[in-house]
């Protein structure tokens, strides 16, 4: 029997569009690997590939019987109930204690009624059959979806809940083999904290791709590094057994290391390409022929003159074939890092005065702020568990819903832009450079070219935005905000789908950003390094 994952020369493409190459992994019973790259760099196809939901186009996978996926949106059948995902997911330790009963039925004291028994007791015992229910109860309360009734279809849920039922659902399952696409999204602190306990007693192989960098530094022992631009994955770290290492802040260190290697191979190689080519069309050429022939002496100057052109011509290969070479292999030029510098703001700045003021707002059980302002430069993170009513929270400083009572003033001429979680674009059909020129207009995109934020990869500029993933997604919703930037710059859960090197860029522009920033987020790792000010909310109130 298997208890390792084994991907051996992983390839696969959709059309003419290659997401892996020739992708090797061992994965053994005790890692817990974390997969990290690129948006849309494969990551999420991996997984199914590892999971046998989706076949490579090259190689093979070897994988435990029992594995099971969670998707990153949940799959479900129509008219699905809560209690029909956890009814699904016991059903193997259901069937072991029929098998249990059955077997002490049938005890009439030959061996092999005994020794049936004692089968089915050992294998109800390995599932610890007698701990489903409560397990059961400890998983739905930790991940927050106790209060849901069993007879709710899916469907009538919220994503997050969806998300957090089918997680639920997967651990009670218990299949020897674990692989999660970005399962902490949804999940607060408690919720985090309990996934990661889950993990690290976790009796088989783990990989979960995942943008949540505190949570890859505390649960995962390796990291393997799908990158686009390299054949197969960088793995980093040793297996370790059940102990985490701060493997994502080495990662980082190395990383960082890896990027000022680039740049500086990349400046030099850039001195050595200028060089090379004024050798080719200027020095090379140049030779000191003297002052001219003599009367008595021509002959020899028709000699030396010929000698010359043979060493220029000789200088010009050497110089044009060191010149081809570099040219041939360099090194790619460092993909830009995001930043709002040298964006045009589109309009005037309001520098002075306060941009938003609420006061008493109000609305049916889900929001109470008593006061809250917005001022021209804030940078305010609003904390709080899921459900707490961040999002409504920014839903409301972005006008889009309706209170029961008090006030929210805006600044006249003020523009205010929201980066939803869930991003939904009403033409999926168009291309992502389709959608951003509709978007900010013919003038702006001319002025400010979608490619020129280094937030879509070239070659994914014409893809129909339904074809992107999650991830680049919310990539091109967030090239619509920062292609003119507003006044006021709401983002709700801004890390979740992004990668990660994305999401540490985004935070380190958003200091920079011109003009005000409120951040709703439950991601640890960014609330540990913000420097701005901060607030909570609880159950819809705002918190000092």
């Amino acid at each position: 029997m298997t208890n390792h994952i084994r991907v051996d020369g992983i390839s696969h493409a959709y059309g003419d569009r290659r997401v892996l190459t020739d992708v090797g992994l061992i994965i053994d019973q005790s890692d817990r690997l974390g997969l990290i790259g690129e948006n849309g760099a494969g990551k999420s196809t991996l997984l199914r590939i590892m999971a046998g939901v989706e076949q490579p186009d090259v190689g093979i996978v070897s994988r435990p019987a029992s594995t099971g996926l969670l998707w990153q949106e949940v799959r479900h059948e129509p008219g699905a109930t809560v209690g029909d995902l956890i009814s699904a997911a016991l059903a193997g330790v259901r069937q072991l204690e029929r098998h249990l009963e059955d077997a002490a039925s049938g005890l009439d004291g030959s061996p092999a009624a005994n020794e049936r028994y004692s089968d089915a007791l050992a294998a109800a015992e390995r599932a610890d059959v007698w701990g489903t229910d409560a397990r059961m109860a400890e998983a739905i309360a930790k991940l927050g979806v106790d209060g849901i009734p069993f007879e709710r279809r899916l469907d009538e849920v919220s994503g997050g809940q969806r998300s957090r039922l089918a997680l639920a659902a997967l651990l009670l399952e218990r299949p020897t083999a674990l692989l999660l696409d970005e399962p902490t999204n949804h999940l607060d602190d408690s919720a985090v904290a309990y996934l990661r306990d889950q993990l690290v007693r976790w009796q088989g192989p783990v990989v979960f791709a995942s943008h949540d960098r505190a949570f890859l530094d505390e649960a995962a022992t390796v990291l393997a590094d799908i990158d686009p631009s390299r054949i197969g994955v960088t793995r980093f770290g040793a297996s370790t057994g059940s102990s985490a290492r701060a493997v994502f802040s080495d990662y980082l260190v190395a990383k960082a290391a890896e990027r000022k290697r680039w740049e500086e191979q990349f400046e030099a190689e850039k001195k050595e390409e200028s060089r090379l080519r004024v050798a080719v069309n200027v020095t090379a050429r140049t030779l000191d022929t003297g002052s001219g022939p003599r009367d008595n002496d021509k002959f020899l100057y028709g000699f030396k003159a010929g000698n010359i052109a043979r060493q220029v011509s000789r200088r010009v290969r050497n110089a044009q074939g060191r010149l081809d070479d570099l040219v041939e292999h360099r090194v790619r030029k460092p993909t830009e890092v995001l930043s709002f510098a040298g964006i045009p703001h589109g309009s005037h700045a309001l520098d002075d005065g306060t941009l938003i003021t609420v006061k008493d707002a109000r609305l049916a059980n889900r929001l109470d702020v008593a006061a809250f302002t917005v001022e021209p430069r804030s940078r305010m993170l609003v904390a709080g568990a899921n459900g707490a009513g961040k999002s409504t929270m920014l839903g409301m400083l972005a006008g889009r819903l309706a209170l029961d009572s008090g006030t929210v003033s805006r600044r006249k001429g003020l523009r205010v832009a929201l980066l939803e979680q869930d991003v939904r674009f009403p033409e999926p059909h168009r291309s992502a450079i389709a959608t951003y020129e509709a978007a900010v207009g013919e003038c702006r995109a001319g002025d400010v070219p979608l490619a020129s934020l280094g937030l879509i990869a070239p070659r994914d500029l014409d893809r129909p935005v339904a074809q992107l993933s999650i991830g680049q997604q919310r990539r091109l919703a967030l090239a619509l905000i920062i292609a003119r930037p507003p006044h006021v710059f709401l983002l709700d859960e801004p890390t979740n789908h992004l990668s990660l090197a994305l999401a540490t860029e985004l935070e380190d522009a958003l200091g920079s950003y011109p003009g005000a920033v409120v951040v709703a987020s439950h991601d640890r790792w960014l609330r540990r390094r913000w420097s701005g000010a901060s607030v909570a909310m609880s159950d819809g109130v705002l918190v000092a």
